[in-house]
């Protein structure tokens, strides 16, 4: 079993990040990921970064990451939209 703990400690580690926050069941996980690194970059593009902070765990200890990626200013807009 994987700790969700290290997968955040892993991205945090990679990537210039606002706000990280992984849920998981040892195997399988989400994460919310809000980084200025992200900027100007596709979906698929901001994914690839981070799974190349997790490097050879992806596919070994972490069976799937579900990831919802954010600009900073992505991340403003989306909590605005919500009322958060």
């Amino acid at each position: 079993m994987f700790d969700p703990k290290l997968i955040k400690a892993f991205i945090e580690q990679g990537l210039d990040c606002e706000l990280v926050h992984v849920d998981g069941d040892g195997h399988h996980f989400e994460a919310l990921i809000v980084s200025a690194d992200f900027a100007g970059l596709s979906r698929v593009k901001q994914h690839q970064l981070v799974y190349k902070t997790l490097g050879d765990k992806m596919g070994g200890e972490i069976h799937a990451l579900s990831m919802k990626t954010y600009t900073p200013e992505q991340w403003a807009d989306a909590k605005s939209k919500r009322g958060l």
